[in-house]
Protein backbone atom coordinates (compact mmCIF):
# COMPACT_ATOMS: atom_id res chain seq x y z
CA UNK A 1 0.00 0.00 0.00
CA UNK A 2 1.16 3.27 -0.90
CA UNK A 3 -0.31 6.43 1.47
CA UNK A 4 -0.96 10.01 -0.15
CA UNK A 5 -1.17 12.80 1.63
CA UNK A 6 -1.97 16.21 0.33
CA UNK A 7 -2.04 19.92 0.88
CA UNK A 8 -1.79 23.17 -0.60
CA UNK A 9 -5.33 23.83 -2.29
CA UNK A 10 -7.60 27.07 -1.37
CA UNK A 11 -9.66 29.80 -2.38
CA UNK A 12 -7.64 32.12 -4.95
CA UNK A 13 -8.40 35.15 -7.32
CA UNK A 14 -7.85 34.54 -11.01
CA UNK A 15 -4.31 34.72 -12.14
CA UNK A 16 -3.08 34.00 -8.69
CA UNK A 17 -0.81 30.92 -7.74
CA UNK A 18 -1.16 28.08 -5.30
CA UNK A 19 1.40 25.12 -4.90
CA UNK A 20 0.37 21.43 -4.12
CA UNK A 21 2.49 18.84 -2.28
CA UNK A 22 2.10 15.59 -2.04
CA UNK A 23 3.75 13.52 0.20
CA UNK A 24 4.44 9.45 -0.33
CA UNK A 25 5.01 6.83 2.72
CA UNK A 26 4.79 3.15 2.47
CA UNK A 27 5.39 0.64 0.00
CA UNK A 28 7.09 3.03 -2.27
CA UNK A 29 9.35 0.35 -3.84
CA UNK A 30 8.60 0.20 -7.75
CA UNK A 31 6.53 3.58 -8.17
CA UNK A 32 6.89 4.34 -11.47
CA UNK A 33 4.93 7.90 -12.01
CA UNK A 34 3.44 10.51 -9.97
CA UNK A 35 1.00 12.88 -10.69
CA UNK A 36 -1.81 15.56 -10.25
CA UNK A 37 -5.45 14.61 -11.61
CA UNK A 38 -8.22 17.38 -11.18
CA UNK A 39 -12.05 16.71 -11.37
CA UNK A 40 -14.52 19.45 -11.77
CA UNK A 41 -17.99 18.71 -10.74
CA UNK A 42 -19.44 16.93 -13.46
CA UNK A 43 -16.82 16.36 -15.46
CA UNK A 44 -14.10 13.21 -14.98
CA UNK A 45 -10.96 13.31 -13.78
CA UNK A 46 -8.20 14.29 -15.98
CA UNK A 47 -4.43 13.79 -15.66
CA UNK A 48 -3.10 17.72 -14.77
CA UNK A 49 0.61 16.91 -15.21
CA UNK A 50 2.68 13.63 -13.96
CA UNK A 51 6.59 12.70 -13.75
CA UNK A 52 8.04 9.64 -14.13
CA UNK A 53 10.71 8.13 -11.95
CA UNK A 54 13.37 8.89 -14.38
CA UNK A 55 12.15 12.92 -14.53
CA UNK A 56 9.84 12.70 -17.72
CA UNK A 57 7.37 15.32 -17.22
CA UNK A 58 4.27 15.56 -19.22
CA UNK A 59 1.39 17.86 -18.83
CA UNK A 60 -2.34 18.53 -20.02
CA UNK A 61 -2.46 21.34 -23.01
CA UNK A 62 -4.68 23.72 -20.73
CA UNK A 63 -1.94 23.83 -17.90
CA UNK A 64 1.30 24.27 -20.02
CA UNK A 65 2.94 26.75 -19.46
CA UNK A 66 0.96 27.89 -16.25
CA UNK A 67 1.60 24.61 -14.14
CA UNK A 68 5.00 23.25 -13.09
CA UNK A 69 5.32 19.41 -11.23
CA UNK A 70 8.10 19.11 -9.30
CA UNK A 71 9.54 16.18 -6.54
CA UNK A 72 11.81 16.04 -4.37
CA UNK A 73 13.02 12.39 -4.70
CA UNK A 74 14.19 11.88 -1.11
CA UNK A 75 11.14 12.95 0.32
CA UNK A 76 9.21 11.25 -2.02
CA UNK A 77 7.22 14.37 -2.26
CA UNK A 78 5.72 15.66 -5.43
CA UNK A 79 4.88 19.59 -6.01
CA UNK A 80 2.25 21.16 -8.10
CA UNK A 81 3.14 25.16 -9.06
CA UNK A 82 0.07 26.64 -10.66
CA UNK A 83 0.87 29.71 -11.66
CA UNK A 84 -1.59 32.40 -13.94
CA UNK A 85 -5.09 30.15 -12.07
CA UNK A 86 -8.01 30.56 -14.39
CA UNK A 87 -11.87 30.06 -13.48
CA UNK A 88 -11.65 26.90 -15.50
CA UNK A 89 -9.32 25.09 -12.80
CA UNK A 90 -11.87 24.70 -10.55
CA UNK A 91 -11.47 21.29 -9.45
CA UNK A 92 -10.57 18.58 -6.68
CA UNK A 93 -7.13 17.94 -7.17
CA UNK A 94 -5.98 14.83 -6.63
CA UNK A 95 -2.53 13.24 -6.03
CA UNK A 96 -1.82 10.05 -8.05
CA UNK A 97 1.29 7.24 -7.77
CA UNK A 98 1.18 4.42 -10.38
CA UNK A 99 3.36 1.68 -8.64
CA UNK A 100 3.38 -1.39 -10.48
CA UNK A 101 0.15 -2.22 -11.75
CA UNK A 102 -1.60 -0.22 -9.30
CA UNK A 103 -2.82 3.34 -8.90
CA UNK A 104 -3.06 4.41 -5.38
CA UNK A 105 -4.91 8.11 -4.76
CA UNK A 106 -4.77 10.72 -2.13
CA UNK A 107 -7.74 12.44 -0.69
CA UNK A 108 -8.10 14.80 -2.99
CA UNK A 109 -7.94 19.15 -2.28
CA UNK A 110 -10.27 21.70 -3.31
CA UNK A 111 -9.16 24.24 -5.61
CA UNK A 112 -11.21 27.61 -6.10
CA UNK A 113 -10.43 30.15 -8.44
CA UNK A 114 -12.91 32.95 -8.03
CA UNK A 115 -12.71 36.78 -7.45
Amino acid sequence: QVQLVESGGGLVQPEGSLRLSCAASGSIINILRMGWYRQAPGKQRELVAAITNGGTRNYADSVKGRFTISRDIAKLTVFLQMNNLKPEDTAVYYCGVLRGPDMYWGQGTQVTVSS
